[in-house]
């Protein structure tokens, strides 16, 4: 296995935060209380969509979705380089595939206009996660995001490589659905952002992490 390919958001980088300080802008916007941090967390890695629900309990099928989720992205676009960060281990686990010269990249379905200036802000080594990954492949890249497989296709065309040898590793059912349409590897990163409710071990996915290190040792589980 000569490619491991993470999703972003919860897998590795912590931005639950900035999301999470997004929507309570919005709420306070709404005349709405403010919600907590251990209530956002869990549903973080669902993106807009999963927020909204959150705060609002509204979905695509509702009048004033669009306009709801236009305001929250660009209440998002004011704070969302304030406090990511690595998740604890990501970037022991980084330089450990560095070393080992093991190839990795980002697929995320986090929309470009977020994806690259907020990789830049979260530094790695002397320079920061976006000039060390080897693609960053984002949801808008693509006609369908996942868990349709092409933003993984796309990252292995960019980084000249079989889906075959890729690992992708993410912390939401569409990332195992995703590799696993594109004819990859998958593990769920049981670190992310994962609710109650959420069942990892009927995902289906090839191998399951606790913790970053972890994927070192399941690496040849995967081959």
């Amino acid at each position: 296995m000569s490619v491991v390919l993470f999703d972003l958001d919860g897998t590795l980088v912590d931005t639950a935060h900035d999301l999470g300080l997004a929507l309570n802008l919005q709420l306070a916007r709404h005349g709405q209380p403010s919600l907590p941090h251990d209530k956002i967390w869990p549903v973080a890695s669902h993106g807009t969509r999963g927020l909204l629900d959150l705060g609002f309990a509204i979905g695509p099928s509702d009048s004033h979705y669009e306009a709801m989720r236009s305001e929250y992205l660009d209440l998002y676009e004011s704070v969302y380089t304030q406090q990511p960060a690595f998740l604890p281990g990501i970037a022991d686990l980084l330089a450990a595939l560095d070393a080992k010269g093991i190839q990795w990249g980002i697929v995320t379905n986090k929309p470009r206009r977020f994806s690259v200036n907020l990789t830049k802000a979260v530094a790695l080594g002397d320079s920061n996660l976006f000039e060390r990954a080897r693609c960053l492949v984002c949801g808008d890249d693509a006609v369908q995001p996942k868990p349709a497989p092409d933003t993984l296709l796309m990252a292995c065309a960019e980084m000249q490589c079989r889906p075959e040898q890729c690992i992708y590793v993410g912390d939401a059912e569409r990332d195992v659905v995703a590799g696993k349409a594109a004819g990859m590897k998958t593990v769920v990163a049981l670190f992310g952002y994962l609710a109650e409710t959420d069942r990892p071990h009927e995902w289906g996915a090839d191998a399951s992490i606790k913790t970053p290190d972890a994927l070192l040792e399941n690496l040849s589980c995967c081959d």
